[in-house]
């Protein structure tokens, strides 16, 4: 017969499996008696599981979800790899950040020697750009809010602020969808009911109103998945593909090695030791032959024409700001 602690555990994990267990069948796969098992659903009770009751010829059990956090089992790799996550989570400067700093904490101080000397081996940090550092981060509470709307599937209403420089709030009347994350922000896709289209919201400039609309049937989202939707959105695009408005082809008079780090999502293809093919997507045609224009060597446009004729308006964008400065300085063309 199993140890008590083991043969919990088992037992556990076979209630977390969201079925109803009858006394017998529980039995049966831990071999022991059907009264070992209505001791052992004490002790899981009295630790804080709640175990339901299931009425019927042969009687069972059915595991619910409790008013308060019961003993959590974790094996060796479920527990590290929860560290990780929030060691991870808790390098940001959210309220989420700090609710994972003191979860971490917790964590720890339950874990056996073994375990938390692996956890404290780790030094992980999340490196983010500059920019993103005084970003704006989303509440805690407005995420949750967020999310209560969109699991009942109700209407919200929200104040928005714009961000373009006024502090007015736009009351917006929308049909939550999704939440989800883009570049270290937080979004929220949503069907507005007032402009009749799709839209995505930062959740940071939204303040929910309560209480909460009426019921709606969920629209079908354009692209197919919340990815290509929220993709092609913030690639200029209106929902139909994931693909840049933009995109060129060029050859660069640079190894591909040196081309590949910087290419972010763009295709580099080796064509010699000193020559590369890069494809690459923008949101529009200026904004590519920008981008390219950084890698700071010889180019040759494969096309298409639109790219070329960029290439050429930047060229007189530039040297007009080049005689602009040369005569405001007195430097000789």
């Amino acid at each position: 017969m199993h140890k008590t602690s083991a043969r919990l555990l088992a037992l556990l994990s076979l209630l977390q499996t969201h079925r109803d267990w009858s006394g017998d069948d529980l039995a049966q796969r831990l071999d022991i008696t059907s009264r070992t098992v209505r001791r052992d659903i004490d002790r899981l009770r009295e630790l804080g599981y709640l175990i339901m009751t299931v009425k019927g010829p042969a009687g069972g059990y059915r595991l619910e979800a409790g008013t308060h956090m019961p003993p959590m089992l974790f094996d060796d790799g479920q527990a590290v790899a929860l560290a990780v996550a929030l060691q991870t989570a808790a390098t940001g400067t959210t309220t989420v950040a700090e609710d994972a700093t003191r979860a971490l904490a917790t964590l720890r101080q339950v874990m056996p020697p073994r375990l938390r000397h692996r956890i404290d081996l780790l030094r992980i940090t999340a490196v983010r750009p500059p920019a993103a550092r005084d970003t704006p981060q989303a509440d805690t509470q407005v995420l949750v809010d967020l999310s209560r709307a969109i699991h009942a599937r109700e209407e919200l209403r929200f104040d928005y602020t714009s961000g373009r420089g006024t502090s007015a709030d736009n009351p917006r009347r929308v049909q939550p969808h999704h939440l989800v994350t883009w570049r270290d922000r937080w979004y929220l896709v949503a069907w507005d009911l007032d402009r009749e289209d799709w839209r995505t919201f930062r959740v940071d400039r939204i303040r929910p109103r309560t209480p909460t609309g009426p019921r709606f049937a969920p629209r079908e989202l354009p692209g197919g998945s919340v990815s290509a939707f929220v993709t092609s959105r913030f690639r200029g695009n209106e929902g139909a593909t994931t693909d840049w408005p933009c995109q060129g082809e060029v050859i660069l008079h640079l190894p591909a090695a040196h081309v590949a780090p910087f290419a972010q999502d763009g295709i580099v293809e080796e064509l010699g030791p000193h020559r590369c093919r890069l494809t690459l997507g923008s949101w529009s045609w200026t904004g590519l032959a920008a981008t390219i224009g950084r890698f700071g060597t010889d180019i040759e446009v494969i096309g298409p024409p639109p790219l070329a004729t960029a290439f050429a308006e930047l060229a007189a964008r530039y040297a007009r700001a080049a005689r602009a400065t040369g005569a405001e300085t007195g430097a000789t063309p």
